[in-house]
């Protein structure tokens, strides 16, 4: 007997398709998209007003099969984090982060990620795999009916997502697109498309096609603004330099459905945080574009683990770099960090994690070679068995 297939895995027309091969019209899917997104049903038989037919034909050909829930951490200023299991050993974690005016879920596209950022306490765990789109909605379909019940209101409770959780969502674009028509979707979530945001290291031929099939909100992570300093924070820079990527970040400004990038800066003491650096950032902006790329910095306070190797900037310091930016007309925060003590903060989706690399030596040496050519120990050479 074939497996159930997992209708969370369907935008509307894959739904649509999937009816459609069922012997059913289209308005049956939109029944059935609603009734799982909007009510968040995942038992036909509460699907009153589906023909009791077509009940019958989904029964053990679908299922709407959500993640199984490890743990749920509640941080003392309201932030909620998830642990969710998706088989062979791998876990994702979820971040629903309540503001007054707005609430913001944090999701994750990948089991790991393969990126490797310096800061990143996620990228030391490693890759495993891409989710399935349904895994990546399903944390959305979750958490979205959990606090509903939670918080007592048959009214939306999540107004934004940013795909900023764990993994690189444009390395999983074939299930992010879909994932994201969901959210989308008036018969879905009906998030708006500036409340929508994929936040990348800089996929440059995946942001370019984002940009033609559902652009959405972009946040980049630059974190440097040069690229042998880049390169040493975000590996992926070697492949899609800063001007290769700026250049296509302007770019998707025209179909974008805000008027501006968001630049993410993890603030990291003694390595990209001083007044040349905002300087070299404010020159960047300026050279790309008629008038420079319009955006906006977001200034992370880094979030430490012990083997980073990193430290966090001051705060004086963050502070002093976003008054250089917005002195020079560029719209800087800081961001304000949220569940840390539930390490659910920017950079700390991930469990224990190891140092099998010893990244904390080779970050001390990169931050010289970097900041300080003239101090550069001479390379040792590795002895060859």
């Amino acid at each position: 007997m074939n497996t159930p297939v997992n209708l969370l895995d369907f935008d509307l027309d894959g739904l649509a398709a999937f009816c459609e091969g069922l012997g059913e019209k289209r308005f049956r899917a939109t029944q059935l998209f609603r009734w799982i997104h909007q009510r968040g049903a995942a038992d036909f038989d509460q699907m009153s007003d589906l023909a009791k037919s077509l009940r019958d034909k989904l029964a053990g050909r679908a299922m709407v099969a959500g993640l199984p829930i490890i743990s749920q951490h509640e941080s003392k200023d309201g932030t909620i984090k998830w642990l969710f299991d998706v088989g062979g050993g791998n876990a994702v974690e979820a971040v629903f982060i309540p503001e007054d005016d707005r609430g913001t879920l944090c999701i994750s596209s990948q089991a790991g990620c393969a990126v490797g950022c310096r800061f990143c306490s996620t990228g030391h765990q490693g890759f495993s795999r891409n989710l399935t789109t349904g895994e990546i909605v399903a944390q959305l379909w979750f958490a979205e009916h959990f606090l509903r019940k939670h918080l007592g209101t048959g009214e939306r409770v999540i107004s934004n997502v940013v795909m900023m959780g764990m993994g690189e969502p444009l390395q999983n674009y074939d299930r992010l697109v879909p994932a994201l028509r969901t959210m989308l979707h008036d018969h879905g979530y009906g998030l708006s498309r500036r409340r929508v945001t994929v936040s990348t290291s800089g996929v440059v031929p995946m942001i370019e096609r984002l940009a033609r099939d559902c652009p959405v909100a972009l946040a980049v992570s630059l974190h440097a603004p040069m690229d042998e300093l880049r390169s040493h924070l975000v590996p992926l820079n070697r492949k899609y330099p800063i001007d290769e990527l700026l250049r296509t970040c302007t770019g998707y400004l025209a179909s974008a459905p805000r008027d501006f990038i968001t630049f993410e800066y993890c603030m990291l003491d003694g390595v990209n945080d001083a007044p040349e650096h905002a300087q070299a950032l404010i020159a960047l902006v300026r050279r790309h574009g008629a008038e420079g790329l319009r955006c906006k910095f977001n200034l992370i306070p880094f979030n430490p683990f012990p083997q980073s190797g990193l430290v966090r900037s001051p705060l004086p310091r963050v502070l002093a770099f976003g008054k250089l930016l917005n002195d020079a007309g560029i719209v800087t925060t800081v961001r304000k960090t949220r569940g840390d003590d539930i390490d659910a903060a920017c950079g700390q989706l991930a469990g224990d994690v190891q140092d099998r690399t010893r990244v904390r030596e080779r970050m001390a040496r990169q931050r010289t070679v970097v900041l300080h050519p003239a101090r550069a120990p001479a390379p040792t050479r590795k002895a060859h068995s």
